[in-house]
């Protein structure tokens, strides 16, 4: 009985049965006879990236190996980022979403994972996709598969139980919610047999002038998200641009192609310090602009987390679905010119799944309560803090 629930265990989704033949096939993939190196699979966005990076740092000593050893499995979304954020470890990045739903693409990739022959792999977040991130751990056959455990609900428990029976080692690193960045150096203390104290999230950059016209002091406002649910009014960002002009700054808008919307009202404020960078910077300039901002007013997204991560004066404005887990940093990894403004609610922590807007494209009303006032005094606050 145990071998036909190990074959044919029950419910799980249609899709884990879609891609249960690729188990098969990398099961009857040769792989070197000596296993070496260690693979860290880190399928998360560009914020999750940046609170994870000083944990990496203690790997090599932690698992005994050379930080050239280690591969950090990780996303294309960050892939601009490895010369800088990444050097001295191997990185190699996979489409993830592709690798979610494209049967021959993730053949692909099991096969690759498969050929290195990693002794060890290792998964350390709490908040993943079970058939991307604990898949890719299982694929690997690594004689020694290091997992924590993961946040489970009643739709992933099956699939959660099947792939943590398969790991050498689950690591419990604090009950939900828990954030991110501390449950990192628990991991790492579980694993070292000894506490290693959290630290503030950081990545290390370059000192490079950003791709911007000289003069005066620049606030950055950061307004897209992937989530419309998450972006904060963009009204209310341009009623913090025109403070922010008015008292002599520039503002540099950012976003990517699909913040182009933003473009004529941009333009409305006919003030040449108004500097519209949208779809023009790669993500490595992206992050030059970010590091010599005066401020940077942002959304919980990828470039507010870095802003945080390269140590510039910050605004986040977070919301309630899993308020802690990721923003805001708690106080022992806050860092120390970084502000979390959000508009409590009694409905936190409903894991996004909102019934009091409108529309899937409005944002969610813990974002959008949050009022411009507060959010320019945080910012004259740390302007001043920082000599803007």
């Amino acid at each position: 009985m145990a071998g036909l629930s190990t074959l044919f265990p029950r419910g799980m989704r249609r899709r884990w049965w879609l891609f249960r033949p690729i188990d098969a096939l990398v099961a009857l993939c040769p792989a070197p006879r000596r296993k070496t190196g260690v693979v860290v699979v880190r399928m998360d966005g560009i914020g999750d990236m940046v609170m994870v990076r000083r944990a990496l740092d203690h790997l090599p000593v932690v698992l005994g190996v050379d930080r050239s050893e280690i591969t950090i499995l990780g996303c294309h979304s960050w892939k601009g980022l490895a010369a800088e954020v990444f050097d001295g470890f191997t990185l190699v990045t996979i489409d993830e979403h592709a690798f979610e739903k494209k049967w021959l693409y993730r053949l692909k990739i099991a096969l690759w994972v498969r050929r290195q022959g990693f002794r060890t792999a290792v998964c350390d977040m709490f908040m993943r996709k079970v058939l991307t991130a604990d898949s890719l751990v299982w694929m690997s056959r690594a004689d020694q598969r290091i997992v924590c455990r993961p946040f489970i609900t009643d739709r992933t428990r099956a699939e959660y139980a099947w792939y943590l029976d398969r790991a050498t080692r689950v690591i419990d690193t604090g009950p939900y919610p828990t954030h991110e960045g501390l449950r990192h150096f628990t991991f790492l203390s579980e694993l070292a047999g000894r506490t290693i104290p959290p630290e503030v999230p950081a990545i290390p950059w370059r000192e490079q002038a950003p791709p911007l016209p000289d003069g005066p002091p620049y606030v950055v406002m950061n307004f897209g998200s992937n989530e419309p649910g998450r972006r904060w009014p963009f009204g209310k960002f341009l009623d913090v641009a025109r403070r922010c002009l008015d008292h002599g700054f520039r503002v540099v808008f950012v976003g990517a192609a699909q913040e182009a919307f933003a473009k004529p009202r941009i333009a409305e404020l006919g003030h040449s310090g108004a500097i519209d960078t949208i779809g023009s910077l790669k993500l490595g300039q992206l992050v030059d602009v970010l590091k010599h901002a005066a401020c940077v007013v942002t959304n919980d997204t990828g470039p507010g987390h870095l802003a945080l991560g390269v140590g510039v004066p910050t605004v986040l404005i977070a919301g309630g679905g899993h308020f802690g887990c990721f923003v805001p940093y708690p106080p022992a990894i806050s860092p120390a010119r970084a502000v979390f403004l959000a508009h409590e609610m009694e409905c936190y922590h409903c894991l996004w799944r909102c019934p009091k807007r409108a529309s899937d494209r409005d944002a969610f009303p813990c974002v959008a309560g949050v009022e411009p006032e507060r959010v320019w005094q945080a910012v004259r606050q740390a302007t001043d803090t920082s000599g803007g």
